[in-house]
């Protein structure tokens, strides 16, 4: 009889173990779900584009290459009237809010108020793009300055072409530099996590880069007349 009753306390000291394993099991499954579930759902890690070398930096650093493609693809795409610039110009302003800082939302509302009511915008198409030989690639050390980890002075040398209908009425070599700031609160519509902030300084007009002239030519173009660039 005793070594039956010994037999029993055995089998229940067992399962009593075992009740409480599953229970350690419980609340480490229960932990580990509410780690999973606060885990954020996407990380946005900022590659440099020229991988032919190894590249080691911290998740949240942004790299200068990062920052100037940001900065030249957001402001290109403020600017870009593909049909007229009085609807144009608004609407892009209110899809790309989320890439713009509320006073550069509202400074860039009261160039297309000014704009509007000086007439440069009905009918009016109109297009930035880099100037050749004037990108980041061409000179970085001065395209991209660092201010601080959340701060950035972007210089884009762009050339803003607008046209009426088929005539072309301007075409302006303009120099903007525009402040880029850490902004990473709407990762949904904003998943660069920055913004333009607007002008770091009033927009400059520059001169069109010299044209290359082929070796075989040096000589017999010494002298000669200089047309002006379109």
């Amino acid at each position: 009889m005793s070594r039956f009753k010994n037999e029993v306390a055995h089998l229940q000291a067992h399962v009593k173990t075992l009740r409480m394993g599953a229970v350690v099991l419980l609340v480490m499954a229960l932990l580990l779900g509410i780690g999973w579930w606060s885990a954020p759902k996407s990380l946005t890690i900022h590659v440099p584009p020229d991988l032919r070398s190894g590249s080691t930096r911290q998740w949240w650093d942004v790299p200068p290459e990062s920052v100037y493609a940001f900065t030249f693809y957001i402001w290109q795409q403020v600017q870009r009237w593909p049909t007229n610039g009085d609807e144009d110009y608004p609407r892009n302003l209110r899809a790309l809010s989320a890439y713009l800082t509320p006073s550069c939302r509202a400074f860039l509302q009261q160039d297309y108020e000014y704009r509007r009511g000086n007439g440069e915008l009905r009918q009016r198409v109109r297009g930035v793009y880099e100037i050749p030989g004037r990108g980041y690639g061409d000179d970085p050390a001065t395209r991209v300055r660092v201010m601080s980890t959340n701060n950035w002075i972007v210089t884009l040398d762009v050339s803003a072409d607008e046209y009426l209908g088929s005539e072309q009425v301007k075409r302006a070599l303009v120099r903007y530099a525009l402040k880029v700031v850490r902004m990473d609160v709407d990762p949904e519509n904003n998943p660069f996590g920055l913004a333009l902030d607007c002008y770091a300084s009033a927009p400059q007009r520059i001169e069109a880069p010299p044209a290359a002239t082929p070796a075989g030519k040096a000589a017999g173009a010494i002298g000669a007349p200089q047309g002006d660039h379109p």
